[in-house]
């Protein structure tokens, strides 16, 4: 990546995008906020500049810098990455921390949080904005849709398919083959044994429907 990097989000995921890139040598131009109260502050070295939806910086885009979206709302996450795509055409970067392992074969989308310690296996596919948090595995051919939030330590078995705007909390195993419909949540620490429907909140070993 060859220009510098403007942060959407001066929360804590935001600052954990900004070390991933500065250990990938890559450099940030600063933060957008949409709190005014950070306007002007710093962090570390860094500004924060102005509004997410602030022209001056958004023309930037797309010309001069890159853009990745540091906030964990999913819905505001959705909300940001529209802004970018219809403003400047463009997909957000990903911010991948170079302690991970990532198969060859493996297929990640654009505009991805990966932190330190991951594991994607052999032809996994990520959609487009996730979140994959430290030391979390992917397993072999599984398949995560778009907007999903993976906790730290948590396994997505091999085969199994995950549905767009799924949270799954802290320490979750999915067994292989497992189907989690679109919108579910999964609980800390659940051990998934069985389909999850759409919209549905599970937790539990096994987890059962909240």
């Amino acid at each position: 990546m060859e220009n510098p990097v403007i942060i959407f989000g001066a929360n804590a995921l935001g600052r954990a995008a900004k070390e991933i890139f500065e250990s990938n040598d890559i450099i940030v131009y600063g933060f957008l906020d949409d709190n005014e109260e950070l306007h002007g502050q710093t962090l570390g070295e860094l500004s924060i500049l102005g509004r997410t939806d602030d022209d001056g910086f958004l023309k930037l885009i797309g010309k001069k810098c890159e853009a990745f979206i540091g906030v964990d709302d999913r819905q505001l996450r959705k909300g940001l990455v529209k802004l970018i795509k219809e403003r400047r055409k463009m997909m957000p970067v990903n911010a991948i921390h170079s302690n991970t392992e990532i198969a060859p074969s493996a297929s990640v989308g654009h505009g991805e949080f990966i932190n330190s310690g991951v594991i994607i296996g052999a032809n996994a596919k990520i959609g487009d904005h996730c979140m994959i948090h430290t030391n979390a595995t992917i397993d072999f051919s599984a398949k995560l849709g778009d907007l999903v939030q993976v906790g730290p330590g948590s396994v997505v078995g091999s085969e199994a398919e995950i549905g767009d705007n799924v949270f799954i909390g802290s320490g979750v195993t999915i067994v292989p083959g497992i189907k989690v419909g679109k919108d579910a949540r999964i609980g800390a620490g659940s051990v998934v044994i069985a389909d999850v429907a759409d919209g549905e909140t599970v937790f539990g070993n096994p987890a059962a429907k909240v």
